[in-house]
């Protein structure tokens, strides 16, 4: 928020635009943003992704072929959780145990969270009866990797909704 807020200060935007890949980021820079009563619309962008579904990050050149295929866990738990919510399943354990699943048996990654959350307040929710959020980070290799996904009824596929 330091960095983003000196930034401000120096280019004195009245818009600045965050790409929802950063979900959690785009919340605390929205924060602060209000309670500094800073004149700056906030906008978030939705994710770009590779053809293949893999969120664009210029840390993906540190993937190897391997660990960059087994990348790609982490939009397939995403889509895995967004089709669950479609179709009806609302227990936030039953949903991230499938999440998980999709991560066995891949010798270079290792989850460090994956959650589903609210979207306004990063707080955990047991059951999905709110616009939520699905996050996950993982280490591919040793390159750490986040993502998320907005969760509700509509039309499918992650990051395809906005805030």
């Amino acid at each position: 928020a330091t960095v983003v807020l000196k930034l401000f200060n120096m280019a004195t935007p009245n818009r600045a635009y965050f790409g929802q890949k950063d979900f959690q980021q785009t919340l605390v820079v929205r924060q602060m943003v209000t309670d500094l009563d800073l004149p700056i619309e906030i906008r978030v962008c939705p994710t770009v992704r590779e053809p293949d579904g893999l969120a664009m990050s210029s840390r993906n050149a540190y993937l190897t072929a391997d660990q960059r295929r087994q990348a790609l866990a982490l939009y397939r738990s995403l889509r895995r959780a967004d089709e669950l919510v479609k179709s009806g399943e609302r227990q936030a354990v039953a949903i991230e145990a499938a999440m998980r699943a999709c991560y066995a048996d891949l010798p270079d990654v290792a989850v460090e969270y994956v959650a589903l959350v609210d979207r306004r307040t990063l707080q955990p929710l047991p059951t999905i009866d709110q616009p939520a959020v699905a996050l996950v980070a993982a280490r591919v290799g040793n390159t750490r990797l986040i993502d998320n996904a907005l969760l509700e009824d509509g039309p499918p596929g992650p990051s395809s909704r906005s805030l």
